[in-house]
């Protein structure tokens, strides 16, 4: 059997590598349109503010250690065109510009994403960057550490773009994010948001919302970003605007994509086309609380969606038990963290749902260094069923979230997880923890 895995960073390799575990002889083509191969994309901001100082700590596996497990690995290479029919790639050597055909068994789709850049004026003067790739990372480093550059403006407040600002503040630049909407990072609800907004501006960031960009200004190199409320100077800009499923080169193939690009796929990570496969990135993924696909490209949801395609390759039919969107990011002193519904999906799906918002502690008042933590759980209002938690603190945060997450994936209600047996000693918890806090104020 031959595969041809289409995108080797999370998705792609992962079903390779579990492939080649279940079936040692199958033959495995990859197809990379970047440099490098297998690497954790999360780590880029991290890279960029000088906190981890060296790239290849972010690379999982290099390509010689692929090929030492019997892999064709072919980087810069992209692939065009899929012809299902045909069982056939064509494939454009990005080096040498030369274009050729290769023939599969087995297609794994796993292209991920490109970032969203509109045509903007003056989009392409000097000092513009995106982060994507880790291509991107390196290009944004060196442009972050030139003679000169100190005002960096961030277009767009998600996930890349605010800890990108952590990033430029990290490393004392001054530091603008202009946001379209009404508040940043919007997977969270507002009562989180208002903390994480709080924060960066108390750590002197310049915070535009409501506000659109309308184009760039300079001779060369960007000088300026101009809005519609004032022009900004800017000697760096970083778009960070979104993404789509990097899914264009499907067009014709027969393969079904979502409205927004994605491929569609079932549980066991199948397209509509007979031995087609898809994750990560570019596809959808099954919501296990919402009960429907939707798409959220998070590197977890790739990894584990990939692992199961491969086995599925490989002759299996297990499936995802899905996601929950699990998330968390750190905002300068700050962590937040995110999982099951908000309230606007709860608003969206007609859910009968309680809320509370609740401030607690993430150790007892009498041991040093207590730091507050906010904790926003959406409820069934009937049964007490935890759908989504949601909070934000100094320290202490993600890995309660994480608790919250497990008792969705279990489907706990409020009561059950408010009288668990969790542990305390002063230095983490207090007898009652925030998570028992939260949960046993559900009404």
């Amino acid at each position: 059997m031959k595969l041809i895995v289409i995108g080797g960073v999370a998705a792609g390799m992962s079903a390779a590598s579990k492939l080649k575990r279940m079936d040692k002889d199958a033959e495995i083509a990859v197809y990379e349109r970047g440099s490098f191969l297998s690497y954790g994309a999360c780590g880029l901001p991290y890279f960029v503010s000088g906190e981890n100082d060296d790239y290849t700590k972010m690379i999982a596996r290099t390509k010689e250690q692929f090929e030492s497990m019997g892999m064709d690995i072919f980087l810069r290479h992209e692939v065009v065109k899929v012809v299902p029919e045909k069982k056939q790639v064509m494939v454009r050597d990005l080096e040498t510009k030369r274009v050729f055909l290769d023939h599969y068994d087995k297609l794994m789709i796993a292209t991920g994403t490109s970032p969203i850049v509109p045509p903007f004026s003056g989009g392409n003067l000097k000092n513009i960057k995106v982060l994507k790739t880790l291509e991107d990372g390196i290009v944004l480093k060196e442009a972050a550490d030139g003679e000169g550059v100190q005002n960096v403006v961030i277009v767009g407040g998600g996930y890349i773009g605010i800890e990108a600002a952590e990033a430029m503040g990290h490393l004392g630049k001054n530091v603008r994010v202009i946001e379209l909407s009404d508040r940043i990072l919007r997977t969270f609800d507002k009562d989180i948001t208002d903390l994480a907004e709080s924060e960066l501006i108390r750590q002197g960031v310049y915070l535009n919302l409501n506000e659109k960009v309308l184009g760039f200004i300079g001779s060369e190199t960007v000088e300026k970003v101009q809005t519609d409320k004032g022009i900004y100077p800017a000697d760096l800009v970083l778009l960070s605007l979104g993404v789509k499923p990097a899914t264009g080169f499907l067009e014709g193939s027969g393969i079904l994509l979502s409205a927004n690009g994605a491929v569609l796929i079932d549980r066991e990570m199948r397209t509509n086309i007979p031995d087609v496969y898809a994750a990560g990135d570019c596809a959808v993924v099954y919501n296990k609380v919402m009960e429907e696909n939707a798409y959220i490209p998070l590197g977890t949801n790739a990894n584990k969606c990939g692992r199961i395609a491969g086995a599925n390759i490989a002759g299996s039919h297990t499936k995802y038990v899905g996601t929950l969107g699990s998330a968390a990011i750190k905002v300068f002193d700050f962590e937040l963290a995110r999982t099951g519904m908000s309230e606007e999906d709860a608003v969206r799906l007609r859910q009968d749902y309680t809320t509370v918002f609740v401030k607690s502690a993430d150790h007892p008042a009498y041991y040093p260094d207590q730091t507050p933590i906010w904790i926003k759980l959406i409820c069934d209002k009937r049964t007490r069923r935890i759908l989504g938690a949601q909070a934000a603190g100094n320290k202490g945060v993600v890995l309660r979230i994480d608790i919250f997450a497990v008792a969705i994936h279990a489907k706990m209600s409020a009561d059950e997880l408010g009288m668990t047996d969790l542990c305390y000693a002063p230095p983490f918890a207090g007898v009652w923890d925030a998570v028992h806090i939260a949960s046993n104020a559900v009404k």
